[in-house]
């Protein structure tokens, strides 16, 4: 699946100094980072070298000078990586950070001594320095990352993929705390599971907008055939799917839908939508919203059915995350007698990026009470083996909190001869994985995407919006 993600990120960038070690070392560290940066698709707001000695950070004075210009880019930064090429001032990276109030993740690296340039001239000390620099963020409130090796040269392979992964951390980050989610009707009345709270959202930044549905489909009939807005969505969704057997009168119900669907997002400036379905569309307009839920989650402005808000709130993490669609299931069969696979399953709203062999069907489980003719728009496909992280995110009302779970496995290309959008996934200890949702007051619905990104969502959620998360494999 391709990575829909090619804006380039920026990053404030401190380079900490003390004045008792050499300062060509940090002369030298510029260098390395800007081709660190360049490698990376990353757009440093650092201090210029004349702006501070050699645009180090040390003293009280220069922390004003490197918070003033961080507040000036306030708007672009979205995380902010502090350098140590030497011991460096654990006050001055500290005292920057709290005067620019950003907000944002913060990575911290240092660099590596070598063992024949231990002398006063060349030796770094950065290991210690670090630990300071730590010390004093955990004193000061603010909340920070770590590289994978405690000291790191920025040329390092594993300094690169820290810089990726901190990179989507940011983009979770930003994203969970600002974003808008529509909520297209009431909860189905079948569905405890999907309630949720929204002032706990609220509380964390995210912000619900919600619209009757019969709104929706108010302003839906009232379009025709003929309006230009509904050819066009029509050739949008005939240039999306194969239509298989679907009728063009219900090709151009989904239109309409469609339509309005778009309209809403677009006035409301959403993010994402959650939409009921089972069984007021269907009954009382006459078609199912899937391919138009695949469509915005193709899209990156993920979609879940049956108003599942926290369900479509933890696609848009994992898109996040991943820079790809995500998709909302159903931990829905047991797969023959092994215990470590499951049967992932919906009507048919997966994005396409998850059907190579896509067509717009019917939902035959929700047709033997509404009449399958009333159907048309579910999806039908079988997903490929590829990588799998899945998770889920949660309000937990009676504690007051939001909750997740997280952890990866793999889809697998084992035969599955159902209807629907289908997946069987394998995942290590999915007993206990399933104890854990049960006890712990989870939904049956779960959240996949095409990717290795669990440590991420781990570090975004626990760390930096002070959720209760489960990594469901990871070592305790």
């Amino acid at each position: 699946m391709s990575n829909k993600t090619t804006a380039k990120a920026s990053l404030g960038v401190i380079i900490g100094n003390r004045d008792f070690f050499p300062d060509k070392l940090v002369g030298e560290c510029r260098s390395d980072l800007m081709a660190a940066f360049q490698k990376a698709g990353i757009t440093p707001i650092m201090l210029a070298e004349n702006e501070t000695k050699l645009g180090g950070v040390e003293t009280f004075g220069e922390a004003q000078k490197c918070a003033a210009l961080f507040k000036k880019h306030a708007a672009e930064i979205i995380g902010v990586l502090v350098v140590l090429p030497n011991f460096g001032d654990e006050k001055g990276v500290a005292e920057t950070l709290k005067l620019a109030g950003l907000n944002v993740p913060v990575l911290v690296q240092a660099y590596p001594d070598d063992l024949d340039k231990l002398d006063v001239a060349r030796r770094r000390d950065a290991w210690c320095g670090k630990i300071s620099v730590c010390n004093n963020l955990y004193q000061y409130g603010i909340k920070f990352s770590l590289t994978t090796k405690h000291v790191v040269h920025p040329s390092d392979e594993s300094f690169a993929e820290d810089l990726k992964n901190f990179i989507a951390v940011c983009r979770v980050v930003k994203g969970l705390r600002n974003v808008r989610i529509g909520a297209v009707g009431a909860r189905p009345g079948a569905f405890n599971t999907v309630r949720y709270s929204e002032k706990i959202l609220q509380r964390h930044g995210i912000s619900v907008v919600t619209t009757d549905l019969s709104h929706i489909l108010g302003a839906a009939n009232k379009l025709t055939k003929d309006d230009g807005s509904v050819k066009e969505r029509l050739d949008v969704i005939k240039a999306y799917s194969p239509t298989g057997r679907t009728p063009e009168d219900r090709l151009v119900q989904i239109a309409k839908l469609d339509v309005v669907l778009h309209d809403f997002m677009q006035e409301h400036a959403l993010d994402a939508t959650a939409i009921q379905c089972w069984t007021s569309l269907q009954q009382n307009y006459g078609c199912n919203v899937c391919t138009s839920m695949s469509m915005m989650s193709e899209n990156m402005l993920p979609s879940a059915c049956e108003v599942d808000v926290t369900g479509t709130l933890t696609m848009y993490a994992m898109q996040l995350a991943s820079g790809s669609p995500s998709a909302l299931v159903d931990w829905n069969n047991n797969y023959a007698t092994d215990e470590e696979k499951v049967v992932l399953f919906h009507c048919g709203n997966w994005a396409k990026s998850f059907l190579p062999d896509i067509e717009i069907a019917t939902a035959p489980i929700l047709g033997t009470t509404v009449g399958e003719e009333n159907t048309y728009g579910a999806l039908a496909g079988r997903t490929p083996a590829s990588p799998l992280t899945y998770g889920r995110i949660s309000t937990d009302d009676t504690k007051g909190i939001i909750k997740a779970y997280i952890g990866e496995g793999a889809l697998t290309d084992d035969e599955l001869n159902t209807f629907g959008t289908r997946a069987v996934a394998k995942i290590a200890n999915l007993q206990g994985l399933m104890k854990h949702v049960c006890k712990t007051g989870f939904e049956h619905h779960v959240v996949m995407n095409a990717s290795k990104t669990a440590n991420i969502l781990q570090e975004a959620y626990e760390n930096y919006m002070g959720w209760e998360v489960y990594h469901h494999g990871a070592a305790q």
